[in-house]
Parts: C-alpha cells; structure tokens; sequence
C-alpha cells in the first residue's frame, strides 16, 4: 500500500446481512480484509472482465444460497446490503452471532472458562 493509495474504509462490517451483486447468494460478513489477501491462483480463477481490483476491501462470508451454505470471499465491488430481513440458515451463524436485530448480527462474546 502506497501513500497515494491508501486502503479504503470498509463498506460493510462484521455481522451485516449482504449479498452478491451479480450470483443468486447472501451471507453474513464474518471477517474483512482492508486489501486482497487470498491467493493468485484463487483471483486468476476469476474471468477477467469481472476479475474485481486488489485495492478495496474483501469480506468473508457465512455464505447461503437456495441449495447449499459455504464460506465465501468477495470483493466490495460484488456486495450490495442485503434488506430481505431473512436470518440466514448458515449452521456456523448461531455459533458465531446473536440476532439477527433490524437485520444485523452481533458477534457473541467469548466467556473464558
């Protein structure tokens, strides 16, 4: 990262209800990188005329769509909010969150043993 080139703010944070601009899927953000941070090989995988930009924020996903769940990682430029008020059926969902309210999960808190 550059001076000229700074990472941007995050659109979305942890908990949000988002889904995919383009592909029939939603999820709930469970993590979120300022910049790409996967692997080559995963974003040469991507056709280049929607290959998304390095400089912007990648969001992990507890991701849904009418078949199945899985984790997903996606760029900002392919995330829109997601204004259903559906709770997603993710099972990793009520482990990691509570909610959701008006559309928003909170992360549970850890309580040491």
């Amino acid at each position: 990262m550059t001076e000229s080139n700074p990472a941007r703010v995050a659109r979305f944070k942890i908990g949000d209800v988002v889904r995919h601009r383009i592909y029939p899927f939603r999820g709930v953000v469970y993590d979120v990188d300022p910049v790409f941070n996967n692997t080559e090989e995963w974003l040469a995988s991507i056709p280049e005329e929607i290959r998304p930009h390095r400089d912007q924020p990648f969001y992990h996903l507890l991701a849904e769509n009418d078949r199945t769940t899985y984790v997903a990682y996606v760029s900002e430029q392919n995330l829109l909010p997601d204004d259903t008020g559906k709770p997603c059926r993710h099972p990793m969902v009520p482990e990691m969150f509570e909610g959701p309210i008006a559309g928003v999960y909170r992360l549970k808190s850890i309580k040491p043993n």
